[in-house]
């Protein structure tokens, strides 16, 4: 978690330069340095110390799901009843493991973990889920399957 310090050391023009680069990565840093009234070799110098601050922890292409062959997106809900660090290093192991799995959070409340799952079709959901299941011991596994993405964006800097 981020403390107050740390978060202190971002200022307007760091906001600005990772809205920039949160909606574009692609931008050069001529680009970047002119949107932020800067010279590059400041503005690379502002970039470098946001990803050795590991805010910037990398950039990367949004793929269309769709276009690609992987229109199923399902969120996965998972309870477990063994909380112990064994389990859970087997867990996390197991997620890091799966590709079908984009996107995996640790949750408070009623659900232990959530999963985004993306697969061609409900054939190959099937198989990922039967993999699930028999990988390790879970009390209860519930399937939502999305019926439309209706919105990505960068975070609210």
């Amino acid at each position: 978690m981020t403390d107050a310090k740390e978060r202190k050391e971002i200022d307007a023009t760091d906001r600005t330069i990772l809205k920039l680069l949160a909606k574009d990565a692609s931008l050069s840093l001529a680009e970047i340095a002119a949107k932020v009234g800067l010279t590059a070799t400041p503005c690379w110098k502002r970039i470098r110390r946001l990803e050795t601050a590991g805010i910037i922890r990398g950039r990367v292409a949004v793929i269309d799901a769709e276009r690609v062959g992987l229109p199923v997106s399902a969120f996965v809900s998972v309870e477990t009843a063994d909380h112990s660090a064994a389990w859970l290093e087997r867990f996390a192991a197991l997620v890091a493991g799966t590709p079908e799995i984009v996107a995996a959070w640790r949750m408070s409340g009623d659900v232990d973990y959530l999963l985004h799952v993306v697969v061609p079709d409900i054939a190959a959901y099937d198989g990922f889920y039967r993999r699930l299941i028999n990988a390790l011991p879970l009390r209860n596994v519930t399937s939502r399957f999305a019926m439309e993405h209706m919105k990505a964006a960068p975070l609210p800097l």
